[in-house]
């Protein structure tokens, strides 16, 4: 039986002081994405693509438009973004640099609400990473920042002949059975300071995106800012480096450089429910 004041299970209610809070985060985030010379951009909540941003497609909410082609509900913005950018307001606008306020949808019923930002055809994530810190800054909030390339998991999967889903679900055991020194020591490499002595024994390949985790570390110094070379992200497009702000195992944020067709670029997510739950 479903009564009459229930929500389905995943979705949000906001009201009084938590309303007031999302508003409050949301006009921060704007406030800092406006001064750093983006514009805002309202995508529609039905489309066409999801399945080229989300890695399973069982979590999409399916329909059927008026002449039954196949669409979803939004689950992720990003590609979204950058396809409407490109192919439908090329001609309207130059402007790269786009951020959004809107909520995701997964099957369910889960409701995320978040703020992102994207940098069309720039492939430096420093950029985005800085302006990703400077609203935590802004909110005096100093999470966890985790820094990542989702290349180095791909070149082993290749090379190793390791799956893919043994770095998605963080599968250790695998890893640390293959029972090589340099593989080790790259499952325990978490400090910046320490990349320098593993660079100096892993495979060259490897050795070529650990430079990469080095230079964005060094661009955004961070006081709370560990690496973790070989997570692996859920998402379909993130191709290179890629970043995750955590506190106590909650992801606030993620983002990281990506690919659709022939642009490189790079963005942000922010996660408005989990800073609210975490009272931010």
């Amino acid at each position: 039986m479903i009564f009459e004041h229930e929500i389905p299970e995943g979705s949000k209610l906001y009201f009084g002081a938590n309303a007031r809070r999302k508003r409050e985060i949301e006009q921060i985030a704007s406030d800092v994405l406006y001064a750093d010379g983006f514009e805002e951009i309202v995508v529609p909540l039905f489309s066409y693509h999801q399945h080229q941003s989300v890695s399973d497609p069982k979590e999409l909410i399916r329909l059927g438009d008026r002449d039954n082609h196949k669409m979803s509900l939004r689950a992720d913005t990003t590609i979204d973004v950058v396809r409407i950018i490109s192919k439908r307001l090329g001609r309207n606008t130059d402007h790269r640099k786009w951020f959004y306020i809107q909520p995701v949808y997964r099957y369910p019923s889960h409701e995320q609400y978040q703020v992102g930002a994207e940098i069309i055809g720039e492939a430096d994530l420093s950029i985005a990473l800085q302006q990703n810190l400077e609203i935590f800054g802004r909110l005096d909030a100093q999470p966890l920042l985790q820094i990542s390339n989702i290349n180095i998991p791909k070149i082993l999967s290749k090379t190793l002949g390791i799956a893919l889903e043994d770095f998605r679900h963080i599968r250790i055991e695998k890893l640390l059975a293959q029972d090589i020194d340099w593989l080790t020591k790259l499952v325990y490499l978490q400090e910046p300071s320490q990349i320098d002595a593993v660079m100096e024994i892993v495979p060259d390949s490897v050795r070529i995106e650990l430079q990469k985790i080095k230079e964005l570390c060094e661009n955004v110094p961070y006081a709370r800012t560990v690496i973790a070379p070989l997570y692996y992200a859920k998402m379909l497009y993130y191709d290179e480096l890629f970043f995750r702000v955590i506190e106590h195992n909650e992801v606030f944020a993620r983002g990281g450089r990506y690919q659709n067709e022939d642009v490189t670029s790079s963005g942000f997510a922010i996660y408005t429910d989990a800073l609210l739950e975490a009272g931010v």
